[in-house]
């Protein structure tokens, strides 16, 4: 039985290849967020992330997201902390001109993602999971239980 950091790893690894197309990783009623950034929503279920996934992808073109590190949270979940570029389908503006250092957590129960939070600004995914600050880039687990949404 594979780790949930091990899960994490695997999808992002398809989807390093550009390959979004598998969902058996998803939780029949997944919740995924994106929490801040140009287009902020909440689509349920595997159909409405697809859906919600389509929609914000559809304002980009060449989207990379590179992986700085892994972190297992608790037995529930990892996160991801990544560096995105992007082009504005539209606008031919890069996101590397925004800021472009994001996080996405990952709630899992059985093998399975059951919430998938994306943050474009990685300070807020710190504060909303209860995480401190060290440098910008290395958090560390503050003595506050953070609560899930």
């Amino acid at each position: 039985m594979c780790s949930n950091v091990d899960l994490v790893r695997s999808l992002y690894a398809d989807w390093e290849r550009g390959d979004y197309s598998a969902s058996e990783w998803a939780h029949p009623e997944i919740e995924w967020t994106m929490v801040d950034g140009p287009d902020p929503g909440t689509w349920r279920g595997v159909q409405g992330m697809a859906e919600g996934f389509r929609s914000h992808m559809g304002v980009w073109k060449d989207v990379h997201a590179e992986v700085q590190e892994y972190r297992e949270l608790d037995g529930d979940r990892v996160l991801v902390l990544e560096r995105r570029r992007a082009r504005g389908r539209a606008s031919g503006l890069e996101v590397r001109e925004l800021r472009s250092e994001g996080a996405v957590v990952f709630d899992l129960r059985d093998g399975k993602v059951t919430r998938l939070a994306c943050y474009w600004d990685r300070d807020r995914a710190f504060a909303d999971l209860g995480l401190a600050l060290e440098g910008r880039s290395s958090p560390q687990v503050a003595p506050t239980n953070a609560p899930r949404r």
